[in-house]
């Protein structure tokens, strides 16, 4: 037997048996028994140990301790007469798969041992241990509740602390991979039942590893702690989940979103923000970010599928060029597995003689006289063809495989630009991985000698990634480099990364202005202008030329030359050519180029060519597919379309949109569709929203992420109506009509 204070107060209530009920003691107390049970309660009570509680039949309260009060605010008399559940309350907790409401407990009239509760308190977070027994009355009537009560607050705070230190990352304070996992897992299985959306983000932060290894570990544990604040500032919604699954990879559970036009919204303000410059220990520190997009049940139906889609979306981004998003689709695998041959490949392309340089001329704006070349590398793959700089690049940098690559560019270009006639520069990019390399400058000294290219005939253009380095070894550098009497150009200026305090110390003798301010610059309000021209006038202050990147159209070019920049690069005058074309322009004097290109630009309309499917009544069609912008698209292979005909167009993949034909002339119809599309994160264009996969189910396929291809579109055909004949001709071996049904 208990012979402790408390112990001895609650044998005369009753025993606690085997099975953890109280028993009752049938033997009757004395009086002087219970005169000392009653001072050794009000001991017990004021001790702070534990207080007791009862209630009447109708679960009101008719006697509680003192200490209860107090902690509550309020005082006994305030209390009396309340119901039990007004003074508890029962939070569930989230991993509790059984959901038990105080209310529902009482009412069973059964005796409940350590149940914890938090306190009604408004201003403070209390949690009691309390106990309860039914009392019957002489009739054997119930007649309320007897219990009492143990408050556990440090108790629980402690757990609560050992289960965040399992569910969330110490660092960031952001769910780990445990916790990301779990609460996905639960979501989805939740959703499918309820026949909703759910995406994930998954992001990887670029150059990370290079601030790490540069500034160090706690540097970089700083950063990922100011990353995690700024998704935060992102990603407000109170049912979306921020988590750090390690290292610089995150992941962004965000439920009931299936709109890909949002989520591109979404992913680009991500990149913006974490792409913008951080302070470090008292060092500017730039990084981005990549991200791949999956969406349930489009993408993936179960959590492992997801993720992965979610992956392979990523990879994909990073593999595009880094500081991109993609969603995922059906295609990635095939990329997934394209791309890791060409990393295998590129390892022996230089070695087996399957690289080139070609130079793409920058041009002076008054005199249309080529003043320089930039070199850029082209690869000839045997088997896959040219494969594309936009692609082999990326690849390149993340196998650490640039740095080899540019050296090797340096020295071909350095090499074919001895041997032009004039007096023409040649420009060559140089990656952070290059310049970083304490041997940098001796090989562009070596270069120089081996081909007896005069120094300032050579101008190494550098991004502002260069001084994520160490400054002191990055000023160092400057200053071997100009020694040896090269130019400097600082490339994609005004991109939002770059620093004027770069420009202080840093002797560069050209800027480059990134073509992103270029797109535009012609539309009324745009005010890329203004900023052209602040930069045209810090270049000019500084003495430094001007080079503006990507012009592609005769208004671009005018108003280049109305805010006075130097020099051109882009369509407008010549893409990249080859050395021997260099030579044979070169071979009567200055090579001069007149511009040739459309009179406006117009970046929303992509020249394609591909099948799609027209939906009109009970019939498909496939036609192809011209050209496409947000807002429409060009079609061949129907005739007598009349004007304000609606369709579906079918791009594949569950990507269905309504459009109306504007234009029609023999078999040429263009459609405007009802709801624009949106970016795809590839350069390319997607619709917002997908046929879900529960309308798929509904009509006979089974519940799975989306295959690839184009489905049977029998949903749209009601039961039992008849089917009506085709209502236009179709263009022999162009298109084809299949019956719906």
């Amino acid at each position: 037997m208990d012979t402790t204070a408390f112990g001895r107060f609650r044998n005369l209530l009753g025993s606690k048996g085997e099975d953890g009920t109280v028993a009752p003691v049938h033997a009757p107390a004395s009086s002087q028994e219970l005169r000392q049970a009653l001072m050794l309660l009000r001991d017990y009570e004021a001790s702070g140990i534990g207080w007791f509680w009862s209630s009447d039949a109708e679960g009101r309260i008719n006697y509680i301790s003192d200490v209860v009060a107090q902690r509550l605010g309020s005082t006994r008399d305030a209390i009396l007469g309340k119901p039990v559940q007004s003074l508890f309350i029962l939070d569930r907790d989230e991993d509790d798969p059984v959901e038990r409401t105080l209310p529902l407990i009482l009412s069973a009239r059964k005796t409940f041992v350590d149940l914890p509760v938090r306190a009604a308190a408004e201003d403070a977070e209390i949690w009691w241990s309390i106990s309860g027994r039914p009392q019957t009355g002489p009739d054997g009537a119930f007649a309320g509740y007897r219990g009492n009560g143990t408050d556990i607050t440090a108790i629980r705070q402690s757990q609560k602390d050992a289960s965040r230190l399992a569910q969330y990352d110490s660092l960031t304070g952001l769910a780990n991979r445990h916790r990301m996992g779990k609460r996905l897992n639960a979501t989805l299985t939740a959703y499918q039942s309820a026949k909703r959306c759910c995406a994930i983000m998954m992001i990887d932060l670029d150059r990370f590893k290079q601030v790490n290894d540069t500034l160090g570990h706690p540097a970089g544990d700083e950063l990922l702690k100011q990353v995690a604040q700024r998704l935060h500032r992102v990603v407000t919604d109170k049912n979306c989940e921020i988590g750090r699954l390690g290292g610089d990879e995150f992941q962004i559970m965000l439920p009931d979103i299936d709109d890909r036009g949002r989520l591109g919204e979404i992913a680009k303000t991500i990149i913006t923000m974490i792409s913008q410059p951080y302070q470090i220990e008292g060092s500017r520190c730039v990084i981005g970010a990549s991200i791949g997009i999956a969406i349930a049940p489009y993408d993936g139906v179960s959590a492992e599928e997801l993720v992965r889609s979610a992956d392979l979306a990523l990879y994909a981004s990073k593999g595009g060029g880094r500081g991109q998003f993609r969603f995922y689709s059906s295609d990635l695998h095939s990329e997934a597995e394209r791309r890791r041959q060409i990393e295998d490949d590129l390892r022996d392309a230089i070695e087996k003689g399957q690289m080139r340089v070609v130079y793409q001329p920058i041009i002076d704006t008054k005199s249309n006289k080529v003043v320089a070349l930039e070199a850029f590398s082209r690869w000839e793959h045997p088997e896959l063809g040219d494969v594309p700089p936009g692609i082999f690049i990326p690849i390149a940098e993340e196998a650490n495989l640039i740095g080899a690559l540019g050296d090797w560019v340096l020295k071909r270009a350095c090499e074919e630009a001895a041997q032009w006639p004039g007096s023409v520069r040649v420009s060559v990019n140089v990656s952070a991985a290059q310049f970083a390399n304490p041997g940098f400058a001796s090989q562009v000294e070596n270069a120089l000698a081996q081909t007896e290219l005069p120094p300032e005939r050579l101008e190494l253009e550098l991004t502002e990634s260069i001084f994520l380095s160490d400054r002191a070894a990055t000023e160092e550098m400057f200053t071997a480099l100009k020694m040896l009497g090269v130019r400097l150009a600082l490339d994609d200026f005004g991109t939002g990364y770059s620093s004027l305090s770069y420009l202080q110390s840093a002797p560069f003798d050209k800027i480059k202005i990134d073509k992103a301010f270029i797109r535009g610059v012609t539309q009324k309000d745009n005010r890329n202008g203004a900023i052209i021209s602040a930069i045209v006038r810090l270049a000019e202050a500084l003495n430094m030329e001007t080079t503006a990147e990507g012009i592609e159209a005769h208004d671009e070019l005018e108003a280049m030359r109305k805010l006075k920049v130097q020099q051109i690069q882009g369509f407008i005058y010549a893409a990249a050519v080859s050395f021997d074309e260099v030579c044979e322009a070169m071979m009567s004097g200055e090579w001069v180029i007149e511009p040739s290109g459309p009179s406006k630009y117009r970046p929303d309309r992509r020249t394609v060519l591909r099948k799609v499917g027209l939906i009109h009544e009970d019939h498909r069609y496939e036609v192809t597919m011209r050209n496409l912008s947000r807002s429409g698209c060009m079609v061949e292979g129907l005739v007598d379309v009349p004007m304000g005909t609606s369709f579906v167009v079918d791009f594949g993949e569950g990507q269905l949109v309504v459009g109306k034909v504007r234009r029609s002339a023999g078999s040429m119809q263009g459609l405007e569709f009802e709801v624009p599309l949106v970016d795809d994160g590839a350069g390319g264009l997607c619709t917002r929203h997908r046929v879900s996969p529960y309308v798929l189910a509904q009509a006979g396929m089974p519940l799975q992420a989306l295959p690839p291809g184009q489905y049977p579109m029998q949903m749209m055909q009601q039961g039992g109506m008849p089917l009506s004949l085709p209502k236009f001709g179709q263009v022999e071996g162009k298109a084809k009509a299949a019956r719906l049904g």
